[in-house]
């Protein structure tokens, strides 16, 4: 008999890695239904879910912060619709309450992070919240924290899309040596092109991928040009800010086909998140042939070779204060000459081959087999 199998996902809001990562697996893996709590029609209409099997629990909801715990409880109250199949692969971090038990089934974990509100980024999100919202963030992560654990402690066997995820749940759920799995890049997409000197951040316009600095940066480098190809919450305020800066251009969302054309010529791509979990984007930029400016925490770490691959600057140095950042930047950027960016072209694109669609199709195979 033909095995059924379920990928379960947080929503499809947001066209970013895990996002992707999850539309591929329905896609290449045949057996594989998608669901989701939630699908917003205007990012990803029906010719986006082509070739998908994706089943949604509720209508979307346009209020930001009541779209995780509406997610989270829909898969609460849901979870016996997955008793239908006979392996349940969770990603992200309110789908996993859904896990639900029957005799046979598999219930799987691919985890690209716990929830960093209500983990390690909680005091950040409450001193970015007004006095007013805080005792509501307090309870929201005491509650979603609890509902995650319990879920997590239900499954059958959970890998992380990086060694940075997996010592933050060793750090903070106890789960020592959980296996890695890092997520695919269709490397053969991308392409290095001769390039028109710019340099490119793809990164989601939020707080902590900290575009603000990569702008003070560029403030001080009329002659060096920023394109800036994403959207986000901070799209308004950051636009505010470059509003005098004639080298800093903002193209909004592209699609996939205009980002690996932007990618294929730029100089080098720029990405400073906090702590990020992976980062697909440097990935991506290297695939091209194309450095990364990057910092050297995170993902970055198991991805871009310092010196080789591109420039890591030492977290610290944008942590410590203001100016030190910028300058910090300003200095990375002035070395990525276009000569310089031109002689990593071939380590970058051997280091992306490690990260390709192939490579991931092995090991998810492995880790999802009865």
């Amino acid at each position: 008999m033909k095995r059924r199998d379920a990928f379960i996902y947080d929503f499809l809001l947001v066209e970013g890695g895990a996002e992707a990562l999850s539309l591929d697996v329905a896609r290449r893996f045949n057996q594989f239904d998608l669901l989701v709590g939630f699908i917003d029609p205007q990012r990803f209409p029906p010719h986006i879910l082509e070739g998908v099997t994706c089943k949604a629990l509720i209508g979307p909801s346009r209020l930001r912060g009541w779209q995780g715990l509406k997610t989270m409880h829909a898969f609460e109250r849901r979870g016996q619709c997955l008793e239908a199949y006979d392996t349940a692969v969770f990603s992200g971090v309110y789908a996993p309450v859904g896990v639900h038990h029957r005799a046979g089934q598999r219930n799987l974990y691919y985890c690209h992070t716990p929830p960093r509100f209500a983990y390690d980024l909680e005091a950040h999100y409450l001193d970015q919240a007004r006095p007013w919202q805080r005792p509501a963030l307090r309870w929201l992560a005491r509650h979603v924290r609890h509902r995650y654990e319990r879920a997590v402690a239900a499954m059958d066997r959970i890998a992380v899309n990086s060694a940075n995820v997996g010592r933050r749940l060793e750090r903070y759920l106890g789960l020592a040596n959980t296996e890695i799995i890092h997520p695919p890049v269709d490397t053969k997409s991308f392409a290095w092109r001769s390039g028109q000197g710019y340099f490119l951040s793809t990164a989601r316009l939020e707080p902590y991928k900290r575009i603000d600095l990569l702008i003070d940066a560029f403030r001080g480098l009329p002659r060096q040009t920023l394109v800036i190809a994403s959207g986000g919450s901070q799209a308004p305020a950051l636009k505010r800010m470059a509003r005098d800066c004639d080298n800093i251009h903002f193209t909004g969302w592209q699609s996939r086909d205009d980002l690996r054309e932007r990618i294929g010529n730029c100089r080098a791509t720029l990405y400073i998140p906090t702590d990020e979990d992976f980062g697909m984007s440097p990935v991506e930029s290297m695939a091209a042939g194309k450095p990364v400016i990057g910092v050297a925490e995170g993902g970055l770490l198991e991805t871009v070779v310092d010196g080789a691959t591109g420039t890591l600057v030492r977290p610290e140095r944008l942590s410590t204060d203001r100016a030190t950042a910028v300058a910090a930047l300003r200095a990375a950027i002035n070395e990525m000459t276009a000569d310089r960016a031109r002689a990593m072209r071939a380590a970058c694109e051997v280091r992306a081959e490690r990260f390709s669609v192939a490579a991931f199709d092995s090991a998810f195979r492995a880790f999802t087999a009865p």
